[in-house]
């Protein structure tokens, strides 16, 4: 049987990237998926992809108002949530006497309170279900130091899922970090960086770049009921880099 036969799931900035990798996955294995993301043309054009099982709504992260209307949206087309994957995020290459504060509080705004919203939105969803998986899309960047803003919001998206984790055990709802290393995601491996990357494969462990799918494959394990035992813990992805 699929891994995620009967299973509802809402994946945030599922339109490109590692997202979109998580919500092929989920329909692969059997799970109706709201995709959500700000870009509806690549968004719409995914979910149509992907059919029947698929649904994408327009979705601003930050906005508790958004979030009601997806979880009301999810439950309306498929039944009440339960998975949520907390994967929308953004960085800033700025050094932190470039960067000004409204830049910073939108990185803390996306990548920080929209996990916030979001466990807080779909908890009674899951409540009504029975339980639940929430997997948290931190980074290699929640464990060792990286770029200002990003660092600081990805070490808190650990710290959240912990705490979340704590609260929510005794609904039965299990809450995970996940924490990607180099992903060779399009952003990722544009033109103007390609390079940049593949040199800095070379200082891997594995010496690569992942693909989104090796991603996807451990946000499936805990979403699935495979990871029945495991809650508030990070899984990390990114080929041996903080284990030096």
């Amino acid at each position: 049987m699929a891994r995620l036969q009967g299973k509802v799931a809402i994946i945030t900035g599922a339109a490109q990237g590692m997202g979109a990798a998580h919500a092929k996955r989920f329909v692969e294995e059997g799970a109706k998926v709201v995709l959500t993301d700000l870009n509806e043309e690549k968004g719409n054009a995914l979910a149509a992809e992907l059919g029947e099982s698929a649904l994408f709504i327009k979705h601003n992260v930050t906005s508790a108002a958004d979030w009601e209307k997806v979880v009301s949206q999810a439950e309306e087309a498929f039944g009440q949530v339960d998975i949520l994957v907390n994967n929308a995020g953004i960085t800033m290459a700025k050094s932190i006497l470039q960067m000004t504060e409204e830049e910073y509080r939108r990185i803390v705004d996306i990548n920080q309170v929209s996990v916030f919203l979001g466990m807080k939105s779909v908890i009674p969803s899951m409540q009504k279900a029975g339980g639940g998986s929430i997997v948290n899309i931190s980074s290699m960047n929640g464990l060792v130091a990286g770029a200002i803003g990003y660092t600081d919001t990805k070490f808190a998206v650990r710290g959240m899922t912990k705490a979340a984790a704590m609260e929510c055990a005794n609904y039965g709802i299990r809450v995970n970090s996940v924490h990607p290393g180099v992903i060779a995601t399009p952003m990722v491996m544009q033109e103007d960086t390609k390079a940049a990357v593949e040199a800095f494969a070379k200082h891997i462990p594995l010496k690569r770049v992942a693909e989104s799918k090796e991603v996807s494959n451990m946000v499936l394990f805990l979403a699935s009921d495979e990871a029945s035992y495991s809650t508030g813990s990070e899984f990390v992805v990114d080929g041996g880099m903080t284990a030096q």
